[in-house]
């Protein structure tokens, strides 16, 4: 992949194995994402994607072969320097009885030095970055008297304020309804034309050939595909995965991607 895509890969896990103590979930994964640049993770239940994300965040120890952020080995930096790198924005999060806008300077913390007090600077950027998610009105409220949506909005926010160049996405449409889901859709293409690297995993499989530049098919701890969306929908690797075949078709509004029935089924 590195003499494929040169040096504009950001995020790369070469051969990397791990897994956990009942045994080795990811084997001898060859992964990388670009810069500017939307990879979406897919695979069923179980096939290994939260646990790369998990790898490639440090937040899981692999056991062999390296990850590499912005060609340096993540072995190589603290994990200050790597927060200042990647920001997260995981699936699973409880809800801190705290404002939204308190949450979304959470983003800072990797800026701050002791005694941790946000500056003018730290509120402009969390300001900025509210503004972006369409959160700003909602600034003063509190976490618990939002929406599922909204919330979801406030670590969205969080993320961008934390100004790192990887933005780290388990599940991010969670929550989202569809007019929500288009509003971040267009916010993703908006942050990877602006050179952000995109990383999430998405269970919609549509929505991911609609948003991703290139897409990563995992199953049972391996990649089996990793391509532009044509190419996974040409290699029949969705149908592999969940026994459901995708389309494409060209319209006056662009490529338009469906759902058909295996032939098979």
């Amino acid at each position: 992949m590195q003499e494929k895509l040169g040096n504009k890969i950001m995020v790369e896990t070469v051969n990397v194995t791990a897994g956990y103590r009942k045994g080795e979930i990811l084997h001898g994964v060859d992964f990388c994402a670009e810069k500017g640049e939307i990879t979406t993770l897919i695979g069923a239940n179980g096939s290994g994607k939260s646990t790369l994300l998990r790898v490639i965040l440090g937040f899981l120890p692999f056991w062999g072969g390296d990850v590499r952020i912005d060609n340096i080995s993540l072995k190589a930096m603290s994990r200050e320097a790597l927060a200042r790198k990647i920001a997260y924005l995981p699936q699973g999060k409880n809800v801190p009885d705290i404002s939204a806008e308190r949450m979304v300077l959470h983003g800072r913390f990797p800026y701050l030095r002791y005694p941790r007090k946000y500056g003018a600077e730290d509120y402009r950027i969390a300001e900025t970055a509210m503004m972006q998610t369409g959160i700003a009105e909602f600034a003063h409220r509190q976490m618990a008297e939002l929406s599922g949506g909204m919330r979801q909005k406030v670590y969205i926010a969080m993320a961008l304020a934390q100004q790192a160049e990887v933005i780290v996405m388990d599940e991010p449409t969670t929550y989202l309804d569809i007019g929500q889901q288009l509003k971040f859709a267009q916010l993703m293409r908006q942050l990877s034309a602006e050179g952000k690297t995109i990383i999430m995993v998405l269970h919609d499989i549509l929505l991911a050939m609609k948003l991703s530049d290139r897409i990563a098919a995992l199953q049972d701890g391996r990649i089996l595909k990793y391509g532009t969306p044509d190419d996974i929908i040409r290699s029949g690797i969705v149908e592999r995965l969940y026994g459901v075949a995708v389309k494409s078709l060209c319209t006056e509004a662009g490529v338009q991607y469906f759902y058909d029935i295996c032939k098979e089924v």
